[in-house]
């Protein structure tokens, strides 16, 4: 059942997609978390990086990106926004070079957008943002099952003596019992290691982890497949690393991995898992710097959408058994 809803996209039709200020699918920035299903959240923090930084300019890059994108999904056959009520609820303030004041005012920034029932869609920042976000998620939800598309697992014990960075958000996760662990799985792992045991890691913890390997050997429908089993009908948080895909495809990014898929299979991936219980998602490390041509952003932005989506379908799903019933 199409309903109507309060805010939506500007009309690409009516006014140029040029023009305007940049939020995400030119949405209207208002922060608030009433009559709407779902909010696009910036987090513009590069403090937990290890490599390159920049990743703070992510958000901007993503939203500039996201104006080329059209109303219609053709391959879900949905038009979000006739389901859907969202706004661009604009950045979450962080404390520049301060990691655990910028997860302290994150989270007290995110909380009020989970526990109104909004779904949070994040746009990053480093992956380290990834903690305070599953710590309100958590409050609200309890323990999450996690889907995270990376090229490494970041499951870290520490960095030079510190708990937190970009590489250890997850294994913070697991001390801090924010995950459904054994519902959770790691999907694309690979590349270059310090040592033979790094996908021992995530596994001693109690990960499923899928390598790019295992993904170009067995196909994509296999793999959503995997995923879908491994979920179940749990409530759970999907986390998309941009390095995720292959550095062809988004160069923009901090650390990337050779030999990784390709951003029409990424998007396969992402459809394919529609019918998950989702509670919420962020797509991270875009490093605009790095990305001149913009296709790393594009990339980024196309993700969210298929987010969006994915939350339509779902609203119509529940609609139609509705009717049914």
């Amino acid at each position: 059942m199409i309903k109507l809803n309060k805010y939506k996209p500007v009309d690409p039709l009516k006014t140029p997609r040029f023009s305007g200020v940049k939020t995400f699918l030119r949405l209207p920035h208002i922060r608030t978390v009433e009559n709407i299903d779902f909010a696009i959240i910036g987090v513009p923090s590069d403090a937990g990086a290890s490599f390159r930084t920049g990743q703070r300019d992510g958000p901007a890059a993503i939203r500039k990106a996201s104006t080329l994108i059209r109303s219609h999904n053709p391959i879900l056959d949905i038009s979000p926004f006739n389901y859907l009520s969202g706004v661009d609820y604009g950045d979450l303030p962080g404390v520049p070079g301060y990691i655990e004041d910028s997860y302290k005012r994150i989270a007290e920034g995110l909380q009020p957008i989970v526990d109104a029932g909004v779904i949070p869609i994040l746009l990053g920042g480093d992956h380290a943002i990834t903690l305070p976000e599953l710590r309100c998620i958590a409050k609200a939800h309890g323990p999450v099952a996690l889907v995270h598309f990376d090229a490494h697992s970041d499951t870290s014990a520490e960095y030079f003596g510190h708990p937190y960075n970009h590489g250890t958000p997850f294994a913070r996760a697991v001390d801090e019992n924010l995950l459904l662990v054994d519902k959770s799985i790691q999907v694309g792992l690979r590349g270059s290691t310090f040592s033979n045991k790094h996908l021992d890691i995530p596994k001693s913890m109690g990960f499923e982890v899928i390598t790019t390997e295992e993904i170009q050997e067995k196909g994509i429908e296999k793999i959503i497949q995997r995923i879908i089993k491994r979920v179940g009908k749990s409530k759970v948080f999907l986390t998309f690393d941009v390095d995720f895909v292959d550095p062809a495809y988004a160069p923009g990014t901090g650390t990337p991995e050779i030999g990784g898929v390709t951003s029409g299979e990424a998007i396969r991936l992402i459809r394919g898992l529609k019918d998950l219980n989702f509670i919420g998602f962020d797509v991270v490390e875009v490093l605009p710097a790095f990305d001149p041509s913009e296709i790393t952003a594009f990339l980024a932005a196309n993700i969210v959408f298929e987010f969006i989506s994915i939350l339509a379908y779902n609203e119509r799903k529940v609609g139609e058994n509705k009717i049914i019933s």
